[in-house]
């Protein structure tokens, strides 16, 4: 785990500016080098010395705020970031299902062809202001409340589209090289991440959003609810699903599950440690998980789990492929910095990590949604005719050729 002095993450950035100003500009011949005092690191005179005497003073948390930066960077890790207190407070708040906004989860766009940062639109939250505009998963923001987005990172986007609520907000987007333009309504949020939607034939389509504070507990009830309809199967639904908490992935999967192994989570210096089932689930329902290329992190864990131990099978296309753990660090100020903290592997010991899930049956992502539901449900019907006495019980089991 790191850990940063505060005095270590306000001086930080002041070396990178320091570099730059010797490395591309004007140097006087004047030598003003002066020994640091007892006390102070060399980071923190640099920082004193920016604001006694630099012709354009920079604002000392600016300078904050570019330590950090720039720290994180020398990671080399592309999940870390640093949220302010007021930032942070966001995020925690859409984990634990409290939060004004819009009904967004956001995240990087994969296009190998922008030459800047984009972020795209991972989920939509059903019943939201921007499910009933029209928002859709994979859009990419290129503008927040007139402004262009170029350049913004997640938390900046999220941010600018978080306020009080009943205030409006305006957002833009790429839709395959169309531009669309929305104006939402900000509305206090509640979590509704897990969502139930009867279909034909008994089926039921349980669809997770994301993994938040209480998802696995919502899962389990799902199943429970109406238990003369567990004949006609289920299907999970994780597309766009890009992530969360992990123990409630864990707590999701072992709803499902009789036992045993859910997903093994390496920490860096500490011994691998085996997530296992948290409480035996529902064996007996044949099951058929949706994903796509908006499956992300813990929603892969909860897909590699049931089909690493051939309880489900996988229907739609290939997972993002993100097998890292982040954990945010507060600090003392109330921000927070997020590092990768550890690596999971699936039950198999599959490292997912630029890889993905490649579903047992494929639907190109290129279809609508609605074609990978019907395959679905066609590939679910299948199951069930398999069965000795369909629906029943007994553990689902499947050839995995």
């Amino acid at each position: 785990m790191f850990r940063f002095s505060g005095r270590v993450l306000r001086a930080a950035a002041v070396a990178v500016a320091v570099i730059c100003a010797y490395s591309a500009g004007v140097v006087t011949g004047g030598d003003a080098e002066r020994a640091a005092p007892a006390g102070r690191s060399l980071l923190d005179e640099a920082a004193a010395k920016i604001g006694q005497e630099a012709a354009r003073p920079v604002d000392r948390g600016e300078l904050d705020r570019a330590a950090i930066d720039a720290m994180l960077k020398r990671l080399g890790d592309k999940w870390a970031r640093y949220y302010s207190a007021r930032e942070y407070d966001d995020f925690r708040g859409r984990l634990t299902g409290r939060y004004s906004g819009v009904g967004l989860w956001l995240g990087a766009a994969d296009d190998a062809e922008a030459t800047d940062r984009r972020v795209r639109v991972a989920s939509v939250q059903p019943g939201s202001a921007a499910a009933r505009a029209g928002v859709r998963v994979g859009d990419v923001i290129t503008g927040v409340g007139g402004d262009r987005a170029d350049g913004w990172d997640v938390t900046k986007v999220a941010t600018a589209l978080r306020g009080t609520p009943d205030s409006d907000v305006r957002l833009t987007v790429d839709r395959d090289r169309r531009e669309h333009r929305f104006t939402l309504v900000r509305t206090a949020v509640t979590s509704a991440d897990v969502s139930v939607v009867p279909l034909d034939d008994h089926m039921r389509l349980i669809r997770v959003g994301a993994f938040t504070q209480g998802v696995g507990r919502q899962v389990r009830g799902a199943l429970a609810e109406t238990p003369d309809r567990r004949r006609g199967g289920v299907l999970l639904d994780l597309r766009g699903n890009p992530g969360g908490l992990l123990r409630e992935a864990v707590e999701t999967a072992s709803a499902f599950l009789p036992g045993g192994l859910v997903v093994t989570y390496e920490r860096q210096g500490r011994p691998a440690e085996r997530m296992n089932v948290t409480d035996p689930g529902d064996t007996g329902t044949p099951l058929v998980v949706l994903v796509d290329a908006g499956t992300a992190s813990a929603a892969e864990v909860v897909a590699g789990s049931l089909s690493d131990r051939d309880r489900a099978v996988i229907v739609g296309s290939r997972t993002y492929g993100k097998g890292s753990v982040q954990e945010p660090i507060r600090l003392a100020d109330g921000s927070a910095i997020e590092l990768t903290v550890g690596r999971y592997r699936t039950p198999s010991g599959r490292n997912l990590d630029g890889v993905g899930i490649d579903p047992d049956v494929a639907v190109s992502a290129d279809r609508p949604p609605r074609a990978a539901e019907q395959r679905a449900q066609a590939v679910l019907r299948g199951l069930l005719a398999t069965l000795p006495e369909a629906g029943s019980g007994g553990a689902m089991n499947r050839d995995r050729g």
